[in-house]
C-alpha cells in the first residue's frame, strides 16, 4: 500500500498540481497587497475614502457590512485583470505562435478512385477492391 501511495505521490500531475497552488496563493497575497496597498488609495485619492469596510447600514438590529463585498469585489476584479492580462493573454499569444509555426503534414493515404476507401500514397492498386490506382 506504500508502494501505491509512493507512485501516486511521484506522479507528475500531482506535483504540478501542488507547486500550482503554492504559487496561486503567494500570487494571492501579492494582489490583495496590490489592492490594499494602491488601488484602493487610488480610489480613495478620486473618491474620498481610502477603505469601503467601515460603510454599513442596518435593518432591525442587523448591521450589513456591503463595504466589505465591495472590497471584496475590487480585490476579484483587479485579480482577474492580473490574471487576464499577464497570464491567458500570454498564454494565448505563445500557443498562436506555436501553432503556426507547425508545417501542417503532407497527406499519407489517398482515396480510390472507385470504392473510395484510403489507401497508401505509394499504392498502386486498391486493397480493398483490386482496381489500378
Amino acid at each position: 500500500m506504500l508502494k501505491d501511495f509512493r507512485q501516486f505521490i511521484m506522479k507528475g500531475n500531482v506535483v504540478d498540481l501542488a507547486v500550482g497552488v503554492v504559487i496561486g496563493v503567494a500570487f494571492g497575497a501579492v494582489v490583495t497587497g496590490l489592492v490594499k496597498d494602491l488601488i484602493t488609495p487610488l480610489i480613495a485619492a478620486i473618491g474620498g475614502k481610502p477603505d469601503f469596510s467601515a460603510l454599513t447600514f442596518t435593518i432591525n438590529n442587523s448591521k450589513f457590512l456591503y463595504g466589505d463585498f465591495i472590497n471584496l469585489v475590487i480585490s476579484f476584479l483587479v485579480i482577474a485583470a492580473v490574471i487576464f492580462f499577464l497570464v491567458v493573454k500570454p498564454i494565448n499569444k505563445l500557443q498562436e505562435r506555436m501553432a503556426r509555426s507547425k508545417t501542417p503534414e503532407s497527406p499519407t493515404d489517398k482515396k480510390c478512385p472507385e470504392c473510395l476507401s484510403e489507401i497508401p500514397i505509394a499504392a498502386k492498386r486498391c486493397k480493398y477492391c483490386t482496381s489500378k490506382v
